[in-house]
């Protein structure tokens, strides 16, 4: 019996070989005469891939209902000879299919001739095939892809490989949600340290959004094209590196253009992580689990959150190399908060491209190794090693990119130009196939509920923290003291004066020593032979101020302080440079700040929890809308949080109920675009929330101080606008991934 299997075998080789040398004949003359049908007498395989009837117009197709699994009849004759065994004794002239060394089957579908696939010999003739017939097709493997692909997930199963993959991309999705509070945490210290004017406050807390917005437009795009894995992996290294940089950097000029290139990196996670972990979940698992990857971007500020808190008040934790270079103790929390992002990083190196995307790509042997390798995985982490992936083929998807032809004589700067072209072409064929037919009214209407729900959401989440400081300023000023036409004569101060208001008063031959002036406003006073040194000031102003034959050594009273006041006969000595950075002034504000960011992120947890259970048991859109509407509720609350524990529990509510519509906007978007084009509308939705939400933040900040009702009616209006619209959307609970 093993003479008579080894004689089969060789036969087998030797067939097999004289088969792929014919094909190859034809195919280098293109002619466009059809392949006699040909038999393999010692293996009894029959190569329909090559086979072609004489009235036949394409090439013929491997079988369709059958062969997809070991079981079936064609796949056990096509597993005596398609894995590794059947390559022994072969030498370097066999030409036989090379996934055969890995023992690695035929893919079901003949692959286009555009994506390399062996399976074509009338390459010619399909480049003048009519591209409506050829979409047509397309779209119907990429139809039987997806049925097939669910039963295959379902024989995968649900355990190690995906928990793995859950923790290793919800660390990508921590880095987001990290990136989103840095810059709120630091700008309070950042903006005393580089002494920053309002506007340039305002542009250092926007920047981070737009460098999202383009980010996730950019990556989202890419993601479709180049692949999950690699698209992610670049991403978030251009976010590490420019957040490692932004830590360092002096200038506010440069400290703002890495926070921008920061937040290009991390704009890609939110639209690869979804769309990547989604393609390894079945329909049973998805709605739950992708409610539960949420759970990090919580767990990212809850880490910003305690990370500041733990560093940012200790002035000690910071170094200087003279007065030009200060590494003060906010730029070390820079510095530990891109540390989520580069252990995504290390962990994402070691697993592997989504098999949905090598599939959809035509690329049938990676995707059929990495499904295997999930399966093995899952079984082994089970207990059963033993069960086999019954898997033998798997529908791939024909390729209609465009070919390059680029010479060997083109220079190497022209091959990239053209391969970037080709690459940006092909990025704006898929965004514009977004708004296809097809797809316009699920877009257009996915755009108008991501960008009410991130106008509301993120224009009242910056608006809270901003009330909340106006109320403490408010109850501060209230406590202030005035004092009016003093005179004070030959007196010491060296001790600290705060929350003071001096009007019209006289200092003759007075000293101010080793003291800090917090929150101290002279008017229309007069100073005459005053020394003033080693003087710390915050919110500190003259005006309208008259200083006679006064002298000022080793102060930080510098010009701006003095607003229309006269200086006659005074001298500055050894001022300090730049602003000083003083975290005792403001010990307690910080902490309060921190606090009141780590309880509103740590409230959405039970919405977390709920939108997760609930998800597959009522449905995305019920999630969708019901979240909206009680979220449009309790913004009226917002009328009653007239103190600042009413405002901070306020928050906690309005954070705890709006994650579950956001839990289920990313399920019902990932699910409702095919795989080819996920990523691309996924990312071009994410960057319209980051414009909805530069708009929200600018409109609501505005208004502090002003009137609460208008960003309430502007919030709550926006969301029922979203919460209507959302029912209008297709239901994706129970369906297929596209």
């Amino acid at each position: 019996m093993e003479d008579q299997g080894y004689q089969n075998r060789t036969a087998f080789i030797k067939g097999a070989k004289d088969i792929a040398k014919e094909v190859k004949r034809q195919a280098s003359k293109k002619v466009g005469r059809s392949v006699d049908r040909m038999t393999d007498e010692y293996s009894k395989r029959s190569y329909s891939r090559f086979e072609e009837d004489d009235d036949d117009d394409y090439p013929m197709q491997g079988s369709q209902d059958g062969g997809y699994y070991r079981g079936d009849s064609q796949a056990a004759n096509d597993d005596e000879g398609g894995h590794s065994d059947s390559t022994e004794g072969h030498d370097e002239d066999d030409e036989i299919y090379e996934g055969e060394y890995q023992g690695i089957p035929r893919a079901d579908s003949g692959k286009g001739s555009l994506a390399g696939g062996p399976g074509s010999v009338k390459a010619g003739a399909q480049q003048f095939r009519d591209i409506g017939v050829s979409e047509a097709e397309r779209r119907k493997d990429q139809e039987e892809l997806a049925q097939q692909y669910e039963t295959i997930l379902q024989e995968c199963g649900h355990g190690k490989f995906q928990w793995t993959l859950y923790f290793v991309l919800g660390l990508a999705l921590m880095a987001d949600g990290v990136e989103i509070f840095v810059v709120g945490f630091v700008l309070p210290s950042a903006e005393k340290d580089m002494c920053l004017s309002e506007p340039n406050k305002s542009m250092l807390g926007l920047i981070v959004y737009f460098g999202m917005m383009v980010g996730a437009f950019l990556w989202g795009a890419l993601a479709d094209r180049i692949g999950r894995r690699q698209s992610l992996l670049i991403s978030l290294s251009i976010n590490s590196i420019f957040s490692f940089f932004s830590s360092f950097v002096q200038g506010y000029s440069t400290f703002l253009f890495c926070r921008l290139l920061s937040g290009v990196g991390i704009g890609g996670s939110i639209p690869i992580v979804f769309s990547y972990y989604s393609e390894f979940l079945a329909q049973e698992k998805r709605g739950e689990h992708l409610s539960w990857l949420c759970m990090f971007w919580m767990i990212g500020g809850i880490y910003a959150s305690a990370m500041a808190w733990a560093i940012i008040p200790h002035y000690g934790w910071s170094f200087q190399m003279g007065s030009a270079y200060q590494f003060h103790s906010w730029r070390v929390f820079v510095l530990v908060c891109a540390f989520p992002c580069v252990a995504a990083i290390a962990a994402l190196s070691a697993m592997p491209e989504s098999p949905r995307f090598y599939l959809e790509n035509g690329k049938h042997d990676e995707g059929w190794m990495i499904l295997k390798q999930v399966h093995d995985t899952n079984m082994r982490a089970k207990g059963y090693p033993e069960r086999v992936f019954s898997v033998t083929t798997i529908k791939t998807v024909k390729q209609m990119d465009e070919l390059v032809d680029i010479g060997t004589d083109t220079p190497v700067w022209q091959r990239y130009r053209l391969k970037i072209m080709s690459l940006s072409q092909q990025i704006r064929n898929n965004i514009l196939a977004c708004f296809s037919p097809e797809y316009k009214r699920t877009t257009f209407m996915l755009m108008a509920v991501w960008f009410t729900m991130s106008f509301s959401y993120y224009g009242l989440t910056v608006w809270f923290p901003d009330m909340i400081k106006y109320i403490q300023k408010q109850e501060y000023e209230s406590r202030t003291k005035t004092f009016s036409k003093e005179r004070v004569e030959h007196v010491t101060f060296n001790f600290t004066l705060e929350n003071q208001v001096h009007r019209q008063g006289h200092y003759f031959n007075d000293k101010f020593l080793n003291l800090k002036m917090k929150s101290m406003v002279f008017e229309d006073s007069v100073f005459e032979e005053c020394y003033f040194e080693d003087i710390t000031s915050t919110h500190t102003f003259f005006r309208n101020c008259t200083f006679i034959a006064s002298l000022f050594y080793n102060t930080d009273l510098f010009k701006y302080r003095f607003v229309d006041c006269k200086l006659v006969n005074s001298t500055f000595l050894h001022n300090k440079e730049g602003c000083i950075l003083d975290f005792s002034d403001d010990f307690n504000n910080a902490y309060m700040i921190y606090f009141v960011n780590f309880l509103g992120t740590l409230a959405v947890l039970p919405g977390n929890i709920v939108s997760a259970l609930l998800m597959d048991k009522i449905g995305r859109l019920r999630m969708l809308a019901g979240s909206s509407v009680i979220s449009c509720v309790s913004c009226f609350f917002l009328m009653f949080g007239n103190s600042e524990s009413g405002m901070i529990a306020l928050l906690c509510l309005f954070g705890g109920i709006s994650i579950a519509s956001w839990n289920a906007l990313d399920v019902i978007t990932v699910e409702l675009y095919p795989s080819d084009k996920r990523t691309t509308a996924f990312g071009f939705l994410n960057a319209l929330c980051k414009l909805a939400a530069v708009l929200g933040i600018s409109i609501f900040q505005s208004f502090v101080g002003i009137t609460k009702a208008v960003p309430i009616i502007f919030a709550a209006g926006a969301l029922a606008a979203g919460s209507f619209l959302a029912t209008k959307l297709p239901e994706t609970r129970g369906q297929v991934l596209q």
